[in-house]
């Protein structure tokens, strides 16, 4: 089925490693700020058990490289098309490559004909911005940024990154999983499964013989980090005094409640990815063609919908499971989660401010980082004339109520805005100029 929800958008970084980094590195704060601004105008989701073919479904479907050329324009462009040799260009070329093999597995391995099911053109935009530390779907198209040479290198030399994204756009276009909670937090799983199918496809590997990383090579050397997610042990990826600690969770007893991130998406989603590395392993085989069809049919099956949580999702993946039905529902039990019960996780709300301070935090992205940034327009001894000024003449003009509908989007950023204690979340794709000028102000004032 095809989601009637406005289109997922999702960023690879998650907030919470981007502020970590914005309040660590002073050399990478720029970047990481620059980076999270940018995208604030691009707000707008048996024994080998396999699903049919699906009529016309072929590896071969058009594909596009552009190049924003470091600009915010997109797609920007052309640079590399279906059939064209390799350009020179580490970017485009490395984009190339995700884009063929990430057609292949869909097409070969689950009979479906690009990421809508109808073998629609991909397109695909590289070096977009400057010093931009993430990797998004904005609904219609990849889009990867070079990173800021810091912390983060390009985001299209790990080739699971361009899977991850694609796969938002997989399940934009079946079940339409929301962006928030625990159906936001499948959705950055599922695009976390299809991208280690993807890796272990290209590289030949069992599950066993895999490393079950996301993201491997996208940290420079000098970072103490493996990659940005470990899905066999969710929490152990990084360590570093510039990123932290990795908060991600794998066990629903653990399970963190927060308004930021869209309700926790990058930190909730270690519950199930654990869930499918523990089934893949036991299943063996070939992870995208044991595990992985399994995943798949459950995602593109009547059982799971735009509300569906880890419960139900896992009853979905154990009606799938066929002779693996055992291993699929002891994986799910090892992290908590029981098949058929029902809810997600509250998310928990944030107070609003009092008096004159207008606020904003932003979370999301690919990294998970959260910037936040204020100013007190009852203050008399702030320096910041101007700012002030301005601030004020924006909150005038801001209507709140109205920017706030919608759903937020995979992998983009969301803002909680407090006006002097009218608070809202606005999900990127409807912020107005007048509440993108206002989080340019307020987040500057942090660096």
């Amino acid at each position: 089925m095809t989601s009637m929800l406005s289109p997922a958008r999702c960023g690879f970084v998650p907030p919470y490693l981007l502020r970590q980094i914005a309040g660590t590195v002073p050399a990478a704060a720029a970047g990481c700020t620059a980076a999270l601004a940018v995208d604030e105008g691009f707000r707008a989701r048996r024994t080998e058990p396999q699903p049919p073919p699906v009529a016309g479904a072929r590896a071969g479907a058009a594909w596009t490289i552009h190049t924003a050329d470091h600009g915010t324009s997109l797609p920007g462009r052309p640079v590399r098309s279906t059939g064209q040799p390799e350009t020179g260009d580490e970017a485009v070329d490395e984009a190339a490559v995700g884009v063929r093999g990430t057609l292949a597995l869909f097409a070969e391995v689950y009979g479906r004909a690009s990421y809508d099911g109808a073998g629609a053109p991909v397109s695909v935009t590289v070096h977009y911005g400057r010093d931009y530390v993430n990797a998004f779907w904005d609904g219609a198209q990849l889009v990867f940024g070079d990173g800021d040479g810091k912390v983060f290198g390009r985001f299209t030399r790990p080739v699971d990154v361009l899977g991850h994204e694609f796969a938002h756009g997989v399940v934009q276009h079946t079940a339409g999983l929301v962006y928030e909670g625990q159906p936001g937090a499948l959705n950055e799983s599922l695009a976390d499964v299809f991208a280690a199918c993807l890796k272990q496809r290209l590289l030949a590997q069992t599950p066993a013989q895999a490393d079950w990383l996301v993201g491997e090579g996208l940290f420079l050397p000098g970072v103490r980090a493996r990659a940005l997610r470990d899905m066999a042990a969710p929490g152990t990826a990084y360590d570093d005094p510039m990123l932290g600690k990795d908060p991600q969770v794998g066990h629903l007893d653990d399970y963190v409640d927060t308004a930021d991130d869209n309700g926790g998406v990058h930190l909730n989603s270690g519950i199930p990815n654990r869930a499918f590395q523990l089934a893949a392993t036991s299943i063996g085989g070939n992870t995208w063609a044991g595990a992985g069809a399994i995943w798949y049919a459950a995602l593109t099956s009547t059982a799971v919908g735009p509300q569906t949580d880890f419960a139900g999702f896992a009853a979905a993946t154990i009606a799938a499971a066929g002779d693996h039905a055992e291993a699929v529902s002891s994986a799910w039990a090892a992290v908590g989660v029981s098949a058929g019960s029902s809810g997600s996780a509250p998310v928990e709300p944030v107070g609003s401010t009092a008096g004159g301070v207008v606020a904003v935090r932003r979370s999301g992205g690919f990294v998970g980082a959260t910037v936040e940034g204020h100013v007190d327009l009852d203050d008399p001894d702030d320096p910041d004339d101007d700012v002030v000024a301005e601030v004020r003449e924006l909150v005038g003009r801001i209507d709140l109520a109205a920017a706030a509908a919608g759903r937020p989007h995979p992998d983009m950023y969301s803002y909680v805005f407090d006006l002097g204690g009218t608070r809202a979340t606005v999900p990127e794709q409807h912020l107005t100029p007048e509440l993108r000028r206002l989080a340019d102000l307020l987040l500057d004032r942090s660096r």
